[in-house]
């Protein structure tokens, strides 16, 4: 209420600063008689430039406003940030529709769990990323627990060159032995340290794996295709870091745990 009627007196002294003058009014009276017709309304004169005095007694007001009130301006940038928050949220879902056969259908991305499961979840990821390696036992538990649930994996190596080298590897794997990627993907995920070639190639052999193969097959052009459609996906989709997750047509972009992964699954599987 106070914010209220302080703004009706501003633009109460607004309205009155850009009256029409006496005289220009004076001139439409005399030329039309001194007369008006009934139920008709004469065009608006054209606002007169306002005097400095004018300017200096508006700004004047305005400033003492936000000064008596600095809470507007709180509560104009939680409007604004609401209003971009729902912008992108809409544009996401767009994005998502349209994309939706690449996202979740490519097939060169590695699947675990349910490969006819009645929800999709893909995730976006860096080996890297402490987030995702955060958010994973979430992961491990949904696909433990829920076995109608077919789950893509998006290689985003955005950290540097480990992330790229890991991120070779896991699609070679994929390519060589697509029984035991998530095992490697896993073996990844809860690695400390550094995830250099040599490391890569070691936690490879260590489930069982040809290093020499894996090696050989990180090299192929089709796994370097794959990570640059994954990262121009990301751009299309506005994914600016990971992990982000998209289940069913909701774009879900930070960690999540498994609480909320298994309330994403269940309102894809309502919806």
């Amino acid at each position: 209420m106070k914010h209220n009627l302080a703004l009706a007196a501003v633009f109460g002294v607004l309205a009155f600063a850009f009256r029409p003058p006496v005289a220009t009014l004076a001139a439409e009276a005399a030329g039309a008689g001194g007369q008006s017709t009934p139920g008709a309304t004469s065009p608006a004169a054209p606002a007169a430039g306002l005097s400095a005095e004018q300017k200096d007694a508006i700004e004047g007001l305005v400033r003492q406003f936000i000064l008596d009130n600095p809470e507007v301006i709180v509560e104009s940038m939680q409007n604004y940030q609401i209003r971009q928050h729902l912008a992108e949220q809409q544009a996401a879902a767009t994005a998502v529709a349209t994309h939706r056969d690449e996202i979740k259908n490519d097939p060169s991305a590695p699947v675990a769990g349910n490969t006819d499961g009645d929800v999709t979840v893909v995730e976006f990821f860096d080996y890297r990323c402490a987030y995702c390696k955060r958010a994973f036992p979430g992961v491990q538990e949904l696909l433990k627990s829920d076995g109608n649930v077919r789950y893509v994996f998006k290689e985003l190596p955005i950290l540097g060159p480990d992330s790229v080298t890991a991120s070779h590897a896991a699609l070679a794997v994929w390519s060589l032995y697509p029984q035991k990627y998530f095992e490697f993907h896993s073996a990844l995920m809860e690695a400390h340290g550094t995830l250099g070639e040599a490391q890569v190639l070691a936690i490879a052999k260590k489930v069982g794996l040809d290093p020499d193969k894996v090696k050989k097959a990180m090299a192929k052009p089709e796994i370097e295709a794959t990570i640059q459609r994954n990262l121009a996906l990301a751009q299309t989709l506005n994914i600016q870091g990971t992990p982000a997750f998209v289940v069913g047509d909701t774009l879900m972009p930070g960690a999540i745990d498994g609480d909320q992964l298994r309330e994403l699954v269940a309102a894809a599987r309502e919806s």
